[in-house]
């Protein structure tokens, strides 16, 4: 198990989230996230009620890990914790008016996800919308939008020729960032 000392609060509507990365992804304390949504007393409690009727099934149990994170007593207590992706399922299992615009969201992704599956043009315009909404030139954007398809092209054309693993590919990629102008 490989966890990284780096542990950062988060701040979601004046409450402060305990965090930390492990294997190389961003996991949350799970308690505090739930103090934040229902404002209970008890979170800790609250939690333990959630587990017990959303997650009692050892198939989701993977929603969460135990990583000690420090607590208010300034002592490192096991906590369960969650990755992005983990969290949003708590979340979904949070029957809370604060839970419910992120439940809206995941709504609305889900179904802009199946819309782009449809249609998979939609995804580089909504690509191209995020962009934008981040304030990146939109010569920028072109550049980006040609050289994923260009970079997409060529992989499809080694791929073609028996490339088969991502070694294989960076490799490839290294020869091809090293090879002169001509």
């Amino acid at each position: 198990m490989t966890t990284k000392e780096i542990i950062k609060l988060a701040v979601f509507q004046g409450k402060e989230i305990r965090r930390i990365i492990h294997e190389g992804e961003w996991w949350f304390a799970v308690v505090d996230v739930i103090e934040a949504l229902t404002e209970s007393p008890t979170p800790r409690q609250y939690w333990g009620k959630v587990k017990k009727r959303e997650f009692t099934d050892p198939q989701l149990s993977p929603v969460w890990v135990q990583l000690k994170l420090t607590a208010a007593d300034g002592k490192k207590y096991a906590t369960d914790c969650a990755n992005t992706k983990g969290l949003f399922r708590v979340i979904q299992a949070i029957p809370s008016p604060k839970a419910e615009p992120f439940k809206q969201w995941l709504a609305q992704v889900g179904y802009e996800r199946i819309q782009e599956i449809e249609n998979p043009e939609l995804a580089q315009e909504r690509m191209k919308q995020l962009y934008e909404q981040k304030g990146y030139p939109k010569e920028w954007i072109d550049k980006r939008l040609r050289g994923i398809a260009v970079r997409q092209d060529l992989t499809d054309e080694w791929q073609q020729r028996g490339a088969q693993n991502s070694r294989e590919y960076a490799i490839l990629t290294m020869r091809l960032c090293r090879a002169p102008l001509t």
